[in-house]
């Protein structure tokens, strides 16, 4: 069995949304989370003072609890906490839209009632993707349970959606006539508070990362500082090398019309 721990990043007023999924596996969840605890308790020792939950807005630019940090050390830490999570091989997935595309266009698409709101048209994509990953996965060994960061706004409606998804979004990881739809999900999805749930921190900035670094190579907003595009493409390879094959997320041929949808309002650095 999985778990697959979901956050997400940019919707506010930012150009682009991003929604990540880490996957995890039972097997090695437990000691994950100890180590993250650890890198926290490292962390805290750093600041002098202590970090339960990094929230990367606050981190980022240097709010908060990171305000006496140097930008070249909040910027040692992202690496550090990147290689952290690449050594531990857990597999990423992601979402992601340009919002002012979506915004334009998909209220004029007939699959826009099924969907409800942009928290639920990443989610979807991603549970999708997910799907599809594992149920091409050779030895498999279970399911798949998705852990959402807590949303009171969209949590209901995306759990009929899982739970009965449209017809048109079967074509997607090719189920068949036998098949029960999203089959390699355990259940409705779950959601929880990343404070006590530490890889929904871990989902949380990586999202953060991602949405940054599609905002400069989209030039839809100016680097804050020089050279921050180099960073960004630097830890955007940490991330890359355990995000989950291109096929599932952005398929570049053969594409269904459910996956074009995602494919249409998806960046193009991404894809």
């Amino acid at each position: 069995m999985k778990f697959c721990y979901v956050d997400e990043s940019g919707t506010g007023d930012e150009p682009y949304a991003v929604m990540v999924g880490i996957i995890v596996d039972t097997q090695r969840m437990n000691l994950t989370k100890k180590h993250w605890k650890g890198l926290l308790s490292a962390l805290s020792g750093i600041v002098h003072k202590p970090i339960e939950e990094i929230h990367t807005r606050d981190f980022y630019p240097g709010n908060g609890p990171w305000r006496e940090l140097s930008g070249d050390q909040r910027s040692k830490i992202t690496t550090i906490v990147f290689k952290w999570l690449q050594d531990r091989k857990h597999n990423i997935v992601f979402s992601a839209v340009n919002k002012t595309l979506y915004r334009q266009e998909f209220q004029n698409d007939e699959r826009y009632g099924d969907i409800h709101d942009l928290w639920c048209f990443m989610a979807l994509h991603l549970s999708l993707s997910v799907q599809k990953y594992h149920q091409s996965e050779k030895k498999n060994k279970g399911h798949t349970v998705l852990i959402f960061d807590n949303e009171e706004t969209s949590a209901c409606h995306f759990e009929r959606l899982i739970l009965n998804p449209p017809a048109w979004t079967h074509s997607y990881y090719g189920k068949t006539k036998t098949q029960e739809p999203f089959d390699q999900i355990v259940d409705a999805p779950y959601f929880a508070d990343s404070k006590s749930v530490g890889l929904l921190q871990v989902a949380d900035f990586v999202s953060y990362f991602i949405r940054r670094y599609v905002e400069i190579k989209q030039g839809a907003i100016p680097e804050k500082y020089e050279g921050e595009e180099q960073k960004m493409e630097a830890w955007m390879g940490l991330i890359r090398s355990r995000i989950i094959s291109k096929a599932m997320i952005y398929p570049t041929k053969a594409r269904c019309e459910c996956a074009d949808l995602f494919w249409k309002y998806g960046p193009d650095c991404l894809k």
